[in-house]
């Protein structure tokens, strides 16, 4: 299913955003985006969408900003001493090295920090309303997708019940009554003498019984009946469902050409290609379902 959701959170010198995109899968497809020093909100992202969804295609990213017109700097002491120190050793041996400047001093890498940066994103107020804010972007989404969940919901208890009133008006056809049967029976019973007048007792026997069969469909019905009542049961029920009505719409298409193999007259063989359109577009929707 289909959802976005979006939260932000500020602690102290830094602001994030959290947003969260999913679209329809067959499986869960996770893709985490997170800033440079952030590497372990990747793994918890991943595993709260883990623990909260089940089917989708999932985007997840984070986006850090500093604010560092209100930081402060301090000095590195220990390397500035240090490089004091090698400079007061080099002095000795070249006196004719001019003593480097403070302001060179102050521009070498690492002698000047940003006070607070390091220390600020693992302070346990950090870490807490940035987990805060993860939680509430999976919690938007996964409302979302649950309100999405309801709408198409409808639309497969209109398609299940299709399949039902199809499967009904099949059994209803009078081509399927046993007098329909026993008089199309007779007819081709008679073609097979006339074709072979020397068949037989029990090669006639035999044909009948094979006509019989191919032309009872039945049992293909009330397999029919069996997964609508399955397929209702599952959508009433909620909860994770996808893969298992995808399961059962396999089952509804194999009945179906089934239905249409066997048919012997022009009613039957209608409903049953009415049947695969109506069960392929519950395919199709079971898609955009977790």
């Amino acid at each position: 299913m289909t959802g976005y959701a979006r939260a932000e959170g500020r602690d102290g010198t830094l602001a994030w955003v959290w947003e969260a995109k999913s679209v329809n899968g067959r499986g869960l497809d996770l893709r985490i985006r997170v800033p440079t020093g952030f590497d372990a909100w990747d793994v918890a992202a991943r595993d709260l969408a883990q623990r909260s969804l089940a089917r989708g295609n999932l985007q997840v990213s984070l986006t850090v900003t500093r604010q560092s017109e209100s930081a402060s700097v301090r000095i590195n002491k220990a390397l500035l001493e240090q490089v004091l120190g090698l400079c007061a050793q080099y002095k000795e041996q070249y006196p004719e090295v001019t003593s480097p400047s403070w302001d060179g001093l102050l521009s070498l890498k690492g002698v000047i920090e940003a006070q607070g940066d390091d220390e600020l994103e693992h302070t346990p107020s950090f870490e807490a309303a940035m987990r805060t804010s993860l939680e509430q972007v999976m919690e938007q989404l996964a409302q979302m997708r649950r309100t999405e969940g309801a709408r198409i919901g409808q639309v497969l208890t209109g398609q299940i019940n299709q399949i039902e009133s199809l499967a009904a008006h099949a059994e209803g056809l009078a081509a399927l009554r046993p007098e329909a049967q026993k008089a199309r029976l007779q007819d081709q019973l008679s073609a097979l003498l006339d074709a072979s007048p020397a068949l037989t007792e029990d090669r006639l026997t035999t044909e009948v019984a094979l006509l019989a069969v191919k032309a009872d469909v039945r049992e293909e019905l009330d397999r029919l009946a069996a997964h609508v009542a399955a397929a209702r049961d599952l959508v009433n029920n909620g909860g994770v469902i996808g893969r298992k009505l995808d399961f059962l719409t396999q089952e509804f298409n194999r009945e179906a050409n089934t239905l249409c193999s066997k048919a012997q007259d022009v009613e039957l063989t209608r409903l049953g290609l009415d049947l695969k359109v109506v069960i392929d577009q519950l395919r199709e929707q079971v898609q955009n379902i977790e």
